[in-house]
């Protein structure tokens, strides 16, 4: 490993202080690794990278058609769904996450799709690559 030195205003450096305690970091070094690899993964997805990633849909099971519409749209996407867990919240509530694989373009365009159904009141994406 090579070693560098970093220069910080103190308001900042307590702030990121803050961050390492929060997020459990063993020590500022890994802190500052981990978020630089992070940056490096998300710089390096282009629109035909091959990517990994999580789509998690809040959405009311209440509302005319919603679950035929999402089960519709994922049928129409079996090679990239690799697997999709489904979570009553509550009585009128469900939460599902898709475990999704496959260009960045195509994963895009279902957490798009899911975003636009009606009744879906939350769509978090998450995508990740292995590092460059």
């Amino acid at each position: 490993m090579k070693r560098f030195s970093i220069s910080m205003e103190e308001e900042l450096l307590k702030k990121f202080d803050e961050f390492i305690a929060r997020h459990n970091y063993p020590s500022r070094s890994h802190a500052v690794r981990e978020l630089v690899r992070d940056a490096l993964i998300e710089e390096s997805i282009k629109e035909d990278s091959e990517v990994f990633g999580t789509i998690t849909v809040i959405y009311n099971h209440e509302v005319k058609d919603i679950t035929d519409k999402i089960t519709h749209l994922q049928h129409g996407y079996l090679n990239e769904i690799r697997a999709a867990i489904h979570v009553h919240v509550d009585e009128k509530n469900c939460l599902e996450t898709l475990i999704v694989h496959g260009k960045a373009s195509i994963i895009r365009k279902i957490a798009s799709g899911l975003e636009g159904i009606k009744g879906v009141k939350h769509v978090k994406f998450i995508m990740t690559s292995v590092e460059p």
